[in-house]
């Protein structure tokens, strides 16, 4: 299994659409930066948002996710809470080979500031925007910047097919159009 350069993350985005929509260059200036890099991809934040809330004592339960937990927000920049989280989704779309599997991991520019990006890796034949979770977990309010860079996506391929893809077993966050809240 090894990790794709820049070219190969170039050349499937082209060929098989495997981003959409796709920036062949990084955009750096006045923003935090998005598109391709030496080997992964810079991912951007939509503007849509769900921000965790307290306001009816619920308990968080993967199991029996309380949707009355999140408050949904559209904007530009959202704040999120000191020692919260948001749920967001990409602006791309991503269609994984069979062959492939992504790690994601949140930008520094964010880290540095306490801000923590969580993503599970993108199975192979899986598709859809990808859903965000992005943890304050500083004591203040922090702000993140929509339609900007917010994580890094490596692309390994293996050396052989896998006998199951995330499309075979009809995985339930296949093509996911929204922010996806926890399911059973």
């Amino acid at each position: 299994m090894g990790l794709k350069p820049d070219s190969w993350i170039v050349r499937m985005a082209r060929e098989q659409r495997m981003i959409e929509p796709f920036v062949e260059d990084q955009v750096r200036d006045g923003v935090i930066s998005y598109g391709v890099s030496s080997y992964g991809y810079d991912i951007r934040v939509a503007n849509e948002f769900k921000i965790f809330t307290n306001v009816y004592s619920a308990v968080v339960d993967p199991k029996h996710f309380d949707p009355k937990s999140m408050v949904d927000f559209e904007g530009e920049v959202c704040v999120i809470p000191p020692n919260s989280f948001a749920l967001a989704r990409t602006i791309e779309y991503f269609r994984i080979p069979r062959t492939v599997l992504t790690v994601c991991l949140g930008k520094s520019t964010y880290a540095r500031c306490g801000i923590i990006v969580n993503v599970t890796p993108f199975e192979p034949e899986w598709e859809g925007f990808v859903t965000l979770e992005i943890s304050n977990t500083t004591p203040l309010p922090a702000r993140i910047y929509a339609n900007e860079g917010i994580a890094q996506v490596l692309f390994f391929e293996a050396d052989e097919v896998c006998l199951k893809s995330y499309a075979d077993k009809k995985g339930k966050y296949q093509a996911q159009k929204t922010i996806a809240l926890p399911r059973l």
